[in-house]
């Protein structure tokens, strides 16, 4: 089913016309759909259906909004958290403590103490030196923190070199070539219950190939580990699953990649962890803005739209490119350069490119914005924090307020010296 579609002229989410949101909450604005949240999270589960022992835990980073974890904590879903804040939105929204994993390379003394004084299910420890910190501060608490060690396959994953985060130079894990020794070391620790080993290698995968290469490096390792005697009993996959942002995109569906993993790891005997976030939602939302001018360029027109590189970041930030569409098409096509009105010239969606028509009030919406949209946001050029609207059949409720700039200069003052 499609969840964002033409419907009489006019773009539907499920079955509210975007014109009716945008008339009633203004522009720019994000638009969830409850019904593709759901759907995706069940192809995902579906697509595991041949692992015996799982585990999932969706990616908060990608789409912090508690309306959106509350659907996710329905269809059963845990948390990968990244921060303390990320941990408390997880438990707000819902999700099982037991079922928050929390990963991160920065992770704070204060918030380590903060897992376990709310009684998570795992830490990912990056590194040596925080499954020390971990273990003094789980003894001054008796408490026991159950932990698996993140590994660095040194494995490229074939996307973006600032969504990379499994090669030797990426900031993420221990030398898999050491990870033995580190992990004998922390074994011994008391207050760690040390009981398997995380991967993950990269974000918007578009091929297997480098994950399959990945999983077989990590099940030699957990050959290593139980043969100097330790018990593993979890492996974290981690998360990375790409996701289509053109028509032409045929990234490995969820069925493809859970029937790698099942032939991969079928000898290993442990439960399987995974943080799956984009393949979840990237695709059940979309970034709904309005024309605001139609300005001659020296090849090409530029449309200019109330969204901003402060609203949907990942085109600045890594020439990321998200499909640009007409709320009603009228099936005529032109070549513009699209941009908001940030003062930057890198806020800039698209560069020359073949778009429908649209004039000065049109709406538009930009696809594929459910990850890495409005958490991402900022308040750049003192604009006002996008707002966020789920979608549930012919309602519709708005799952995240527009921050205006004044509340948000409200919060801060002049000291009082300043004549």
């Amino acid at each position: 089913m499609t969840y964002f579609e033409i419907r009489d002229g006019v773009m539907h989410a499920e079955d509210i016309p975007l014109p009716r949101i945008a008339e009633e909450i203004g522009t720019p604005v994000y638009v969830y759909s409850r019904g593709a949240l759901e759907a995706h999270a069940q192809a995902f589960r579906d697509g595991l259906k041949d692992v015996p022992k799982k585990h999932l835990a969706f990616a908060i980073k990608c789409n912090p909004n508690l309306g959106v974890l509350r659907v996710l904590a329905r269809q059963g879903y845990g948390a990968d958290v990244v921060s303390g804040g990320e941990l408390e939105r997880a438990l707000a929204a819902g999700m099982a403590a037991e079922d928050i994993v929390f990963s991160g390379v920065g992770k704070t003394r204060a918030e380590l103490a903060q897992g376990l004084d709310r009684g998570i299910g795992q830490f990912n420890i990056e590194h040596e030196p925080e499954g020390v910190a971990l273990s003094e501060i789980a003894l001054a608490k008796e408490m026991t923190a159950p932990a698996v060690l993140r590994v660095n396959p040194d494995v490229d994953a074939g996307t973006h070199a600032k969504i990379s985060t499994g090669k030797a130079e990426n900031k993420f894990g221990v030398g898999i070539d050491v990870a033995p020794e580190i992990f004998d070391r922390l074994s011994a620790l008391p207050g760690l219950n040390m009981r398997g080993i995380a991967v993950h290698i990269g974000s918007q995968l578009t091929s297997l190939e480098p994950l399959e290469a990945a999983f077989r490096r990590v099940g030699e390792l957990v050959t290593d580990l139980r043969a100097a005697g330790h018990s593993i009993t979890h492996v974290d996959l981690g998360g990375g699953l790409g996701v289509p942002y053109k028509d032409d995109d045929n990234p490995p569906s969820p069925a493809e990649y859970g029937a790698m993993v099942a032939r991969v790891t079928r000898d290993w005997d442990v439960t399987l962890m995974f943080e799956p976030g984009r393949v979840i939602a990237g695709n059940t939302g979309v970034l709904l803005t309005e024309v605001l001018w139609v300005k001659p360029g020296a090849s090409h027109p530029f449309v200019i739209v109330d969204a901003a590189m402060n609203d949907l970041a990942r085109p600045a930030l890594y020439d990321a490119y998200h499909d640009f569409v007409a709320v009603r098409p009228t099936g005529d096509k032109m070549t513009a350069s699209i941009v908001g009105p940030v003062c930057e010239t890198g806020d800039t969606f698209a560069r020359d490119r073949v778009t429908d028509a649209v004039q000065p009030g049109d709406l538009g919406v930009f696809r594929t914005a459910g990850a890495y949209g409005a958490t991402m946001a900022s308040t750049y050029n003192s604009r006002s924090l996008v707002p966020e609207v789920l979608v549930d059949g012919d309602r519709y409720v708005v799952v995240a307020d527009r921050i205006a700039a004044g509340t948000i200069m409200a919060a801060e003052r002049v000291p009082d010296w300043i004549d």
